[in-house]
């Protein structure tokens, strides 16, 4: 053996307070980013379902129509599509169907749909129904409508509010 030679060995032990801070630090900001792009799009998707709701709703409203030559009256509401209960006239019942198997009584933000049998926003042979956003107040830009349908398709709420609630 050589008595000059000495063997060093560089040992490490695990990982310094800096290292684990820095690699924390990273995974923080990943998840942050990630969570803002998550959380934007369960948004959006949910604007997209009401859309789609308020669309199979306006399919029914208008099977209504073939079958009884008019709309559902304000006192009837939209539940008449999905139950003859509320028909204001009981002859009617004879030629009562389902027009909707799935009831949809609010829009994803847990608030009723609003209606009206004859529009004050377009076609007055027409109805008028929105749902208030997911703000939940009238009037302010996240409302979807059945009128006033703007270039990409959404609907706009750019009017007096309606004065019926819904």
């Amino acid at each position: 053996m050589r008595t000059g030679y000495r063997r060093h060995r560089a040992v490490r032990r695990g990982f310094t307070l800096i290292e684990i801070m820095i690699v924390i630090a990273i995974i923080l900001a990943l998840a942050s980013l990630i969570g803002l792009a998550v959380f934007s799009r369960y948004g959006e998707a949910q604007q997209n379902i009401t859309k789609i709701q308020m669309k199979n709703i306006e399919d029914a409203l208008e099977s209504f129509r073939l079958t009884y030559n008019r709309y559902p009256t304000d006192d009837e509401g939209l539940s008449v599509l999905w139950s003859s209960s509320n028909l204001e006239n009981p002859e009617d019942e004879d030629k009562w169907t389902s027009f909707m198997t799935d009831p949809i009584t609010a829009d994803q933000w847990g608030s009723e749909w609003g209606y009206r049998q004859i529009s004050e926003y377009g076609d007055e042979s027409k109805y008028d129904l929105w749902s208030y956003g997911p703000d939940k107040e009238e009037g302010t830009e996240d409302d979807i409508t059945s009128w006033s349908e703007s270039e990409d398709g959404e609907g706009t709420f750019d009017f007096e509010s309606p004065s019926s609630g819904g």
